[in-house]
Formats: C-alpha cells, sequence, structure tokens
C-alpha cells in the first residue's frame, strides 16, 4: 500500500531546464517511478541526446525544445503536445539561470533575464499547464524550484535572490486559486548541490571550505538526493500538501 502512494504509472511529467543537471534528475526520478515523461530545453541536440538516454534506461520520454520566457511558444507547446495526445498532469519549474556580481554593477538586463526565467517563466508554463488541468477535472500537480535564497540572501546573486523569494510565494498564490480543483502546487528549494551551475563555487577552495563549515552535514548535496522530494510531491502521498516549500539543504537553514 505505501508503495502505490509514491508510483507514477500513468502519469506524465514536464521537468522544464532539464537537459542536463537537477532538471535531468529530477525526470530520471520521476521516470523511475513510473511515469512518462517530457524533457524541455532550448539547447535541442543536448536535449535529444538525454531524451535517448531515458530511451534507452527503458523509459518512456520526449522532448520539446521551446524557451519558457515566452509567451508564445509555451502556448504553442502545450498545443503540441496536446495534438500527439500528452497531458501534463504533472509539472517541474526548474529552468534557472544566475548572475553573481555586485548590485552596483549589474546591468538592468541581466537582472531581468534572471527574473525571467527563474520566476516569470514558472508562472507562464504554469498557467498553461493548470488551465488545462482545470478543464480535465483530474487535478494534478505543480512543483516550482526554490532555493536557500528563497528564505536568506547572499551577496552578489541579487536577482537570483528575488526570483527564488518571489517562487516561494508564487508557489502560495498558485495554492490559494487552484487547491479546490485538487491541483497541489508546492516547491523544492535545494541546498548546495553538486552541478554544472556550481562548478566555480565547488572549484573555490574558500567557498568549498564554507559550504562544509557552515552546513551540519559537512558536505555538498547529491543530484539524486532531491528525487524522493520531487517524487513524494508528485505522488498521491502529498494530496494534502499544498503552497509549501521544501527545503533540502542538510540543516544550512536550521542553524543561520
Amino acid at each position: 500500500m505505501s508503495a502505490a502512494l509514491f508510483d507514477l504509472t500513468g502519469k506524465t511529467a514536464l521537468v522544464t531546464g532539464s537537459a542536463r543537471g537537477l532538471g535531468f534528475a529530477y525526470a530520471q526520478g520521476l521516470a523511475a517511478a513510473g511515469a512518462g515523461v517530457i524533457l524541455n530545453d532550448i539547447r535541442e541536440e543536448l536535449l535529444q541526446e538525454s531524451v535517448q538516454t531515458l530511451r534507452s534506461q527503458g523509459y518512456q520520454a520526449h522532448g520539446f525544445a521551446f524557451d519558457v520566457t515566452h509567451e508564445d511558444a509555451v502556448e504553442s507547446a502545450f498545443a503540441a503536445l496536446e495534438a500527439q495526445g500528452l497531458q501534463v498532469d504533472i509539472l517541474i519549474n526548474n529552468a534557472g539561470i544566475q548572475y553573481r556580481k555586485p548590485m552596483v554593477e549589474l546591468e538592468l538586463e541581466q537582472w531581468q533575464r534572471v527574473i525571467d526565467t527563474n520566476l516569470t517563466s514558472a508562472f507562464i508554463v504554469s498557467r498553461a499547464a493548470a488551465k488545462r488541468m482545470i478543464a480535465r477535472g483530474q487535478g494534478g500537480k505543480i512543483i516550482n524550484i526554490g532555493s536557500l535564497t528563497s528564505q536568506a540572501a547572499r551577496p552578489t546573486v541579487a536577482p537570483y535572490t528575488a526570483a527564488k523569494g518571489g517562487i516561494k510565494m508564487l508557489t502560495c498564490s498558485m495554492a490559494a486559486e487552484w487547491a479546490e480543483f485538487n491541483i497541489q502546487s508546492n516547491a523544492i528549494g535545494p541546498g548546495y548541490i553538486l552541478t554544472d551551475m556550481n562548478t566555480a563555487l565547488i572549484d573555490n577552495k574558500e567557498f568549498d571550505s564554507w559550504v562544509k563549515a557552515s552546513n551540519p552535514s559537512k558536505r555538498w548535496g547529491k543530484p539524486q538526493e532531491l528525487i524522493g522530494t520531487a517524487v513524494f510531491l508528485s505522488s498521491s502521498a502529498s494530496d494534502y500538501i499544498n503552497g509549501q516549500i521544501i527545503y533540502v539543504d542538510g540543516g544550512w537553514l536550521a542553524v543561520l
């Protein structure tokens, strides 16, 4: 019985920004739990390579290359999915970028690009998914990807912090409006994880030492350590959880 709570067989999940990194880990984890997965990225060649990797592992996978920050592209992508008989039961808004620069040196274009990619895209894609979930009357799951910076700020990442703080409250707003339609909207707040996006920080001995010293777990997290939370929030085990953010950070926020 408990295993059935986490079984995603028959469900289809769309994961944005999933050609590599954490997005691919989420997609692979949901596929292992039984879901068909739709990978998304703007890097089409890389995207198709990742789709083939999942298919070679025996999973049902599709790839759709579209820019999640463009409203028309998102609507066209959902129309194309429907034309292929694919409905999105689970959405993970993972697409994101980062600029590390002091605010006094930050260009408005850089600020806007981070906000558009990390926050506005979650609104655009979730709106498209939720409209269809509501029309079908079968509910659904929306998982936004937050961060430690949804709760705590650090220097040189102001637009990222603003966007991830916005993700936390956007998630609450989704719950406030869509819970009555049996749509559960929640978020995951990863801690410092060993990913390509963090390569510069991992290779920085001073920062690496700070991460390990400030975290009760004394280490960086691994991408696969986020999969359990993603599967949980995608499954019927979380049907009465809504508007929450679960931090997967080794205890970092607990000791600030």
